[in-house]
């Protein structure tokens, strides 16, 4: 059966007593984890002792964890039982590391897949990976700050009415996207805004062509809405045009970090059949306020699904 093993790690700056008690008492876990905040109305029950949590959704599945084990502020393991959408086992760890006066924490996961699924082992592992990074970000807030600085507005289906714009395209590693995406921003919004403000006809959006998680690349391109067209282009500006459609719609309040919160409540909306995905048009991340006039964890923006 082809095994899976998953290894995911964050510095937190707290010492390891503070994040312990997040992590061993699972009526914390609502407030952080990966897969709750997909789902508002997803039927949870914590056992009396805090050891035993299961879960039901139509979204997110259903399942159970208990704790198996821990030692106190050093380590803790789980046995996790999925048995929607369908039926596995896995173990599930974390492990603490003092780092001065922080906290290295490691998630970790052994499973493995039904030998008739080999072919989705590489898959399995991008996608679970990332949501442990979605969950270690929001660990690291709950434990920081005393809260989380992602929420997720689930407009539903909507429309779009379509828009010219004036972009760059850009391929990257999935790691490098924000590195890179403000590179983008930084040559593009200056021209746009000082030589052709009063072309601009709504907020910056990214248009995305392909998110491969498996092999860490992602092609996008980052664009202002426009009235004309300026003849003046710049070195890798293009232009291009986003028809009008019918959406699925999340609107996101946070730090740019959690930026994977809204994508993935949409693409587990897509799985579940919720709607389906137009593959004709690339899904689009549009940015209603500049992250320059605005506090880090007041950024909004809106994901949004071509569907049809």
């Amino acid at each position: 059966m082809p095994k899976i093993h998953i290894d995911k790690s964050i510095v937190i700056n707290k010492p390891a007593t503070e994040v312990f008690t997040r992590i061993n008492d699972f009526n914390h876990w609502g407030k952080w984890s990966p897969w709750l905040i997909l789902e508002k109305d997803v039927k949870v029950n914590v056992r009396e002792d805090s050891k035993y949590y299961e879960w039901e959704g139509n979204i997110t599945g259903s399942g159970n964890m208990s704790i198996a084990s821990e030692v106190e502020n050093t380590s803790l393991n789980i046995d996790l039982t999925f048995l929607k959408p369908w039926k596995s086992v896995a173990k599930v760890g974390f492990l603490l590391k003092p780092e001065g006066d922080s906290t290295r924490l490691h998630w970790t996961m052994d499973s493995s897949l039904p030998w008739f699924m080999f072919w989705m082992k590489k898959m399995m592992i991008a996608f679970v990976g990332m949501d442990y990074e979605r969950g270690l970000n929001m660990l690291k807030d709950y434990v920081e700050d005393g809260e989380v600085h992602s929420v997720l507005d689930f407009k539903g289906v909507d429309s779009y009415e379509g828009c010219q714009y004036v972009g760059i395209k850009s391929t990257c590693t999935i790691d490098g996207v924000g590195e890179q995406m403000k590179t983008d921003f930084e040559q593009l919004m200056p021209f746009m805004i000082g030589e052709h403000k009063n072309k601009i006809s709504g907020p910056a959006f990214s248009i995305y062509h392909k998110w491969d998680p498996v092999r860490n690349v992602v092609s996008y391109t980052a664009a202002v809405p426009v009235s004309s067209v300026p003849e003046n282009l710049q070195d890798r500006m293009i232009t291009g045009f986003v028809p009008s459609t019918k959406v699925f719609k999340v609107h996101h309040t946070g730090a740019y970090r959690h930026a994977g919160n809204p994508w993935s409540a949409l693409y587990t909306r897509q799985r579940a059949k919720v709607f389906k995905m137009n593959k004709k048009i690339d899904p689009m991340e549009v940015y209603l306020n500049s992250p320059k006039d605005t506090p880090e964890n007041d950024l909004q923006t809106e994901v949004l699904f071509a569907i049809r």
